[in-house]
């Protein structure tokens, strides 16, 4: 950890919910929770997605980071799934239904789902709320992404503010990818966990769109075609070239 011993202290006070669904960056968000804050609770959502496997992929990282990382196992409370696939029907995109992954008119990709991560920390925050979790992570990133609005930082700094006016709270969302590249996600992964971690998230986390847990790569399961596998892959193979680097924990 980076933080001033002052702030370490204040941090392993605190309780954190992570918002997890069971892919590369929300793992390492996990992983990063579990080593800076005292005590962290997860919630995933199932908002109809193709790749429901995912939810899967959930419960077998966790399970494994109970398993090899005992100190991080004492920090980690209980997992909570939301049924919101009302919203997934709503928000149609080639994410919850059957269409082409391509690029809009819009200037977006068809995977876009409206809102989603909006309603994601709406819903985590009204359970965080309930459960007295003041840190909400999540693994928006604006380095290497799609081009989604709602991974932005200035639609989160809007989106915490309207929560804590609205929930009378004083939440924190953090993104501790936010300013990293896929390759240097690898090596916060590492930074965290050593090579343990990277082999457990490219063996048990899941990030590709077509739902592929039969096709094994250096980098993870996946079909290998589709935007999610293209990002993955391509971070992993510029690590690799980097030589395995560890990263600075933000």
């Amino acid at each position: 950890m980076t933080d001033h011993p002052e702030r370490a202290a204040d941090r392993a006070a605190e309780r954190a919910l992570v918002l997890f669904s069971g892919g590369q960056d929300s793992s390492v968000c996990l992983a990063w929770a579990l080593d800076r804050f005292g005590y962290v609770e997860t919630v995933g959502f199932d908002y109809g997605q193709r790749h429901v496997v995912e939810l899967q992929a959930r419960q077998a990282v966790r399970a494994r980071m109970i398993e090899r990382f005992p100190p991080w196992a004492e920090r980690l409370g209980p997992d909570h799934m939301l049924d919101i696939s009302s919203f997934g029907a709503v928000a149609e995109s080639a994410l919850t239904a059957d269409r082409a992954i391509e690029m809009q008119a819009n200037g977006l990709p068809s995977t876009f789902v409206p809102g989603r991560n909006l309603v994601f920390f709406v819903y985590a925050a009204a359970l965080a709320d309930r459960r007295g979790l003041k840190a909400l992570v999540g693994g928006m990133c604006e380095t290497d992404f799609s081009g989604y609005p709602d991974c932005r930082r200035e639609t989160l700094d809007a989106m915490q503010g309207t929560l804590n006016l609205g929930m009378a709270q004083d939440f924190a969302i953090e993104t501790p990818l936010m300013w990293l590249t896929k390759a240097e996600t690898w090596g916060l992964a590492k930074t965290l966990g050593g090579e343990p971690l990277v082999e457990l998230i490219v063996a048990e986390s899941h990030t590709c769109y077509a739902g592929d847990r039969e096709h094994r790569h250096p980098w993870g399961y996946g079909c290998g075609t589709c935007p999610a596998c293209a990002l993955r892959a391509k971070g992993f193979e510029d690590w690799v070239a980097g030589g395995r680097l560890e990263a600075a924990v933000p």
